[in-house]
């Protein structure tokens, strides 16, 4: 994805699940390994499963913070 594409993702609220791994730096299937083991929460609009940018963001500190403790 190019660098306009990714700043037009962030500038979203909503983002769907292929979005938020882009902007997260992960591939699809481990995003929603993810969502299941419950680390990246998600809402649903109707049928779509979509991740408001602060569980994005909250999801980054998460890993900061497992990194930290590791450390």
């Amino acid at each position: 994805m190019d660098t306009a594409a990714t700043a037009s993702l962030a500038q979203r609220r909503l983002h769907s699940v292929e979005a938020a791994a882009t902007l997260i730096g992960i591939g699809r299937t481990a995003t929603y390994d993810e969502i299941r083991l419950g680390r990246l929460r998600t809402v649903r609009c109707g049928r779509r499963r979509l991740v408001p940018t602060e569980w994005i963001d909250e999801y980054v500190e998460l890993l900061k913070r497992e990194a930290e403790a590791a450390a």
